[in-house]
Formats: structure tokens, sequence, C-alpha cells
């Protein structure tokens, strides 16, 4: 008997020196149910167990309340033939988001449709996809030593009246490099909302927080619009090619909802999409809370896309075509120099970057005055007068003030 316990036991020792020297299993962004295959299940979360000064992501109360709130969606999820795939908790919202895997050959409008009839549900939702609205970069030569916006926005005489300290800007896009050369120092958050995939620096990401905030008078690259900022690095976007950048509505979610609850004065959102119901009610959320919310116009979508269609967002072309509606504002997009992964620099162009422009510019009338309306003087073409902007947010002034530049700004200082 001894002797058949000496083998078992040497059996199983070499059992698990094998399977230590196995590769490793495959990653799990490799087995993850695309974005396209599920969708957001709402359920009322009940507001008594919410703590404000609680963790991020918590308000459950107890782990009591959380499995509780976990076998309601497993249930909901059996019931309809769905399979629980992530969640979160969105007590300032008074819901609880739950995503679900939509088996192959069902629609997801068909099962969100179906499961919105659930009495359990408050509503159900397809997550869906958008595309930040960056084109693909002109050449990889160095950096072009002559940025648009110091030409047409006079951007060294801009700083002189405002680099936009202490404002806090959410970049919700890909990853960000942070210690990219221009931008170490810059990103005081940097967090990755993405499931399944691994945090990555990313061009599209890195390229928008470079407009917006990289560092001056370094002798290196670029000047951002808002030096002085600092950005909140919001990872929901990935990069699925050299020339695309995806956004699923779960992971836009819960960036922007983070960006809220962090209090950012600024969110630049440079992508476009469909419309999107969870998303619309977070947007309006942020409106409400004072928070400037910059995005991208996409000509090819009706109304410019979503979000850019929702009133009260500041939605920004970068001019290649008219805008089709309401108040669009034009900034530069095209051959623009900005950071890109790797310590380097390159030219892009598209209204992602033209928005990244716009959110600089209203860091800088944020650090003017927080709690004024926001006043963006432009031309008929919807082209921004960044000057006139910012002198009539410093001064008080008309747009005659601003007529004669930045001089007669010096001379009221």
């Amino acid at each position: 008997m001894n002797r058949l316990v000496t083998f078992r036991w040497l059996v199983a020792i070499c059992l698990m020196a094998v399977g230590a020297m196995l590769p490793a299993p495959a990653a799990a962004e490799l087995t993850v149910t695309p974005p396209e295959q599920q969708i957001l299940v709402m359920v009322r979360h009940p507001a008594d167990h919410y703590r404000p000064n609680g963790a991020y992501g918590g308000g459950y109360g107890d782990e009591l309340a959380r499995s509780a709130r976990e076998r309601l969606a497993r249930r909901i999820a059996r019931l309809h033939g769905l399979t629980l795939v992530d969640s979160w908790p969105m007590p300032r919202l008074g819901l609880d988001c739950f995503v679900m895997a939509v088996p192959p050959g069902r629609l997801t409008e068909t099962a969100a449709q179906e499961v919105s009839h659930d009495a359990q549900v408050e509503w159900a939702q397809p997550v869906t996809l958008y595309e930040a609205r960056g084109g693909s970069v002109s050449h990889n030569d160095p950096l072009f030593p002559a940025q648009p916006v110091a030409r047409q926005w006079r951007l060294a005489d801009l700083h002189e009246l405002a680099t936009g300290q202490g404002i806090r800007i959410a970049v919700i896009d890909s990853g960000i490099e942070a210690r990219h050369p221009d931008l170490d120092g810059q990103i005081v958050v940097n967090r990755n909302f993405v499931a399944g995939h691994k945090p990555a620096f990313e061009q599209h990401g890195t390229g928008v927080a470079g407009i917006i905030a990289a560092k001056a008078d370094n002798r290196l690259g670029i000047a951002g619009v808002a030096p002085g900022s600092k950005i909140l690095g919001l990872r929901a976007c990935w990069q699925a090619s050299a020339v695309r950048t995806l956004c699923d509505s779960f992971s836009l979610v819960k960036a922007l909802y983070f960006a809220i609850g962090e209090k950012a004065d600024v969110i630049n959102m440079s992508l476009s999409g469909p419309d999107d119901r969870l998303l619309r009610l977070l947007l309006r959320t942020a409106l409400g809370h004072g928070i400037a919310v910059v995005t991208a116009f996409d000509p090819k979508r009706a109304d410019g896309g979503f979000p850019a269609s929702l009133p009260g967002i500041i939605a920004v072309s970068d001019g290649r075509l008219a805008p089709s509606r309401g108040r669009v504002y034009t900034a530069p997009g095209r051959d623009v120099p900005t950071t890109q992964p790797g310590g380097r620099w390159f030219l892009v162009n598209g209204s992602s970057y033209a928005a990244a422009h716009v959110s600089g510019l209203v860091a800088l009338l944020r650090q003017k005055d927080r709690s004024a309306a926001l006043t963006l003087l432009s031309a008929r073409s919807g082209a921004i007068d960044a000057c006139a902007t910012l002198v009539r947010a410093a001064h008080g002034c008309d747009c005659a003030c601003a007529r004669t530049g930045i001089a007669s700004a010096r001379l009221a200082r």
C-alpha cells in the first residue's frame, strides 16, 4: 500500500512539472465575446446601498447585496438564453449595468428588445461600436516645425493669457504613452476600461493628448494648446489597425462615468458612432455638472453622428466638408504634428485632432473663469477665432476689442 501511495505521489509531481512546462493559456482577449455580440442590461440600483464616500465602482453596501444583484443578473441571463459577462454599478444614475453575451446567430437588437420587456429590467440595448475620427498619418518623417494652430490661433500669444493651469481634461480615447518626452508629467490618471485588452500605448490617444497638453518650452516636439492642463487618460478604445481606432459603448460608459466622478473640467471624445441611450444619459449628466464635452463631427453620419448630434455638446470638424447642421465649429485638423508612441512625432489628419485643439482652448477659457458660460467666437464658416474668444473671456470686452489682437490685451493688463 505504501508503495502504491508513493507511486501516486510521484505521478502527481510529474504531471505538475509537465504542466508547468506547457505554454500559458491564450490571452483573455482572444476568448472574450466581441462587443458587437453583447448587450447592456440596465437594472434599477437600490438608492439606499450607495455610499457617496465609498470606493470608486462600489456602492453595493456589502457582499450580501452584491451577491444578490449578481444572482438577479444571472437569473435574467438564463431566462433569456444569454451569458453574464461583466457588470458596472452606477449608483449616481440609480442603475446597475450588466453586460450579457448573445449566442451566435441571434441578433443583439432582438435580444435587447426581448430583455427590455422583463419586469426586472429598466431597459436593454446592444453594445455599439464607435470609431475615432482620426485619419491615417501623413508620413513618418521627423516632426514638421510648423503647427497650424501656431499661426491660425497665434498660440504663443494665447499662452501669454492662459495655459490651462489647474484644469483637468478627460481624454476618452485609446491608450496614451504617458512617458512620452512631450507628455511626461502631464498625465495624472492613465486607466484602461477596455475588457479583454491589455493596456497599450496607441497612436490615436497619444496624438490627441499631445495636441491638448504637450509641454511647452522644453526644446522638444510641439507645444500643446493647454500645456498647463493635466490629462486624465481614460482608455475606452483600442487600435484595431494602423488606421482604425474602435470603441465599444460599454467601455465608453465606464470611462465617461469615471470622468464625471472625478469632476473633470473638460471631456474630449474624438469619436463618432450611433446614438446610444445610456451614453446620452451620462453625457447629459456631465453637462448638468458643468463639464464641457468636446467631440468630433462626422460628415458621413446624419447630424454629424453621436455624440456630436446631442444638444450642448461642442462638435468640431476639421473643415474638409461644410457642416450639415446648426452650430459646428472648425479647427485645425490637417497635417498637424503631434506626439506618437515610442517617443516620436508624426503628422496627423482628421476631426479627432480638430476636436483636441478645441478641448485645449476650452481649458484656457476655464482657467480664466470656471463658472462662465462657454462662448466660442467664430466666422460664418465655423472657424474658431481663438484670439478673440480668449481675449473676451480674459477681459470682458466685446469682439471689437480683439481686432487689435493680443497686443490690446497686453496693454490692458
